[in-house]
């Protein structure tokens, strides 16, 4: 994983109001830690920041001051509702050291008709070198039919990585896919916990009405 480098700006006002009036300035108040330093508070430039945190477990080169440290995200904040990043804390790591993260899983293959693919896990904790991160892990499901299952001891990992998780954790399921029949069961079923009450199709509400007139008429 390539290095992303990013210049930021010493941090001298604190507090929410200080806070706001840096993202107004479209720049992301952030702190780097770790490896027993004092904390680095900082501004980030908001779109360079974003964008670099669009790849997992990014590699950051923050520049401070021509003193650059090299940092993985380790908790970013984001407005619930704009989506723009609000604060970041940031980890600051060595070359050669070895870290924990999670990495994402991709799927890829097709598996056979009639048969549904069920992802247990969107990622996997791994170690690896901090310099050294994979993006995501491929798992190929080509060709499995239903009752195959990938457990994270049949991941193809990176050389130098390892897992962090028990190698008997389920990945991905497959499974048959449900009939037309058994998805309007559980339609129903699911309709029923909820109090749900499906109106009653035309034709059977006229036919219930000629009878009912029927027998008025008698």
């Amino acid at each position: 994983m390539s290095e992303i480098k990013i210049k930021a700006e010493a941090r001298t006002e604190f507090g929410k109001g200080a806070a706001r009036r840096i993202r107004r300035e479209n720049k992301v108040p952030a702190v780097l830690y770790g490896h027993g330093i004092d904390p680095i508070h900082v501004m980030l430039p908001g779109h360079d920041l974003m964008l670099a945190l669009k790849q997992p477990n990014a590699l950051l080169s923050v520049d401070v001051e021509g003193d650059a440290q090299l940092v993985l995200p380790k908790q970013v904040q984001r407005d619930p509702i704009k989506g723009f990043i609000e604060h970041a804390d940031l980890l600051v790591v060595r070359r050669g050291e070895k870290v924990t993260v999670d990495i994402p899983i991709v799927v890829t293959g097709e598996v056979i008709s009639g048969a549904m693919i069920v992802t247990e896990n969107a990622s996997v904790a791994i170690e690896a070198e901090a310099t050294h991160l994979p993006e995501t892990i491929e798992v190929d499901v080509e060709g499995l039919d239903a009752g195959a299952q990938i457990h994270a001891s049949d991941l193809k990992l990176a050389k130098g990585s390892s897992l962090a998780i028990d190698a008997e954790t389920l990945i991905v399921n497959i499974v048959a896919a449900p009939t037309a029949e058994q998805v309007e069961a559980e339609l129903e079923t699911a309709e029923a916990e909820a109090g749900v009450e499906r109106d009653e199709p035309q034709v059977e509400a006229t036919e219930a009405d000629a009878e009912s007139e029927d027998t008025d008429s008698e």
